[in-house]
């Protein structure tokens, strides 16, 4: 990622370029999308506003721009919107905004919403002579049956991976197209969006409750009364208050391992850019051994994140199968 936000050149009051500042602000999330600063102007694109006062009641449907004068965005919380109350104090109203976070959703539902589309127009206007598809939708038959033979089917079983396969699909290729359309430093690209711990805990809370919810006895006679020696459940039920706490640390794991991976290789790619701005406010010398050093690990990060980017959504879809899977596997065993 190599946001041309970036030549918007922040800097402190001693005109040092802050490099934390730039970092953190790019991997927030943002009530419009900046597009490039030039000249001191600012290109970017106003996202629809949508809070309700919560003195009035009252719902405002505006741009960050023409917000109204009771509320203001608070940089202490990371740029959120509050409302100034009657008695001085400020709250969070209720905010359905679209940031650029959610934007970024969108685009990416609209963009799968296309790539199936094509595919499922060629089967269906394809030459029966020909059985094996090639090129784009080739390639996309060939990561469903990895997704659909090697990790849905293998890890929950003959009888039940049917069930779940539409979900472990849809989860693979919304965390890849995500991935992907992040690298890309241009809008529509660029949003951090696997990279929001928000994001990463919705889907790690869709997995738990497709666990724990469909979840047979056999799962829940484990957590609660699991094949261990007596004095590990009783009196104490020390066991059973381990496999508990499980059940909450398996979607907690799936969170933070996605937004620490996505967030940190975000990091680190706009830090080596900051060199490059870095290196040129020290001299001649400094700029021309520091730009060449930043251009070269820039290329062989966004190389690895390209790499990552498909990791990071195989080992989620792995992960909540091999979870789905044990929550059948009792049941599995006695076939």
């Amino acid at each position: 990622m190599f946001p041309l936000q970036l030549f918007a050149v922040h800097s402190t009051g001693k005109g040092e370029l802050n490099i934390s500042e730039i970092v953190l602000e790019h991997l927030s999330d943002d009530y419009e999308w900046h597009i490039a600063s030039y000249g001191g102007k600012t290109i970017s694109i106003p996202l629809p506003v949508i809070v309700k006062s919560s003195v009035t009641g009252q719902w405002f449907f505006c741009t960050p721009e023409t917000l109204p004068s009771n509320f203001f965005f608070d940089s202490a919380h990371h740029g959120k919107i509050f409302e100034k109350m009657p008695d001085g104090n400020n709250v969070r109203p209720i905010d359905l905004s679209i940031t650029k976070a959610v934007a970024q959703i969108w685009i990416v539902v609209f963009i799968l919403l296309g790539i199936f589309a094509y595919c499922v127009r060629w089967y269906k206007h394809r030459d029966m002579k020909s059985l094996a598809p090639g090129g784009f939708v080739g390639a996309m038959e060939m990561m469903v049956m990895i997704i659909n033979d090697d990790v849905v089917k293998s890890s929950i079983g003959e009888k039940h991976y049917k069930t779940y396969a539409p979900y472990l699909l849809t989860v693979f290729f919304f965390i890849l197209t995500a991935n992907l359309i992040g690298l890309i430093p241009i809008f529509p690209g660029g949003a951090n969006v696997t990279g929001n711990i928000n994001i990463t805990l919705f889907l790690a809370v869709c997995t738990m409750i497709v666990v724990n919810l469909f979840g047979n006895k056999e799962y829940w006679k484990d957590i609660f009364w699991p094949h261990v020696p007596l004095f590990l459940k009783a009196p104490i039920p020390l066991m059973p208050l381990i496999e508990l706490f499980g059940v909450f640390t398996k979607p907690f794991a799936l969170m933070i391992r996605l937004f620490a991976n996505m967030m940190a290789g975000h990091a680190v790619i706009l830090s080596f850019t900051c060199v490059i701005f870095l290196g040129w406010s020290m001299g001649v010398g400094f700029g021309l051994g520091l730009n060449t050093f930043s251009i070269i690990m820039l290329l062989f990060m966004n190389c690895l994140e390209l790499l990552v980017a498909f990791v990071q959504a195989y080992v989620f879809t792995l992960l909540s199968a091999v979870f789905i899977g044990l929550a059948h596997k009792e049941e599995e065993a006695e076939e």
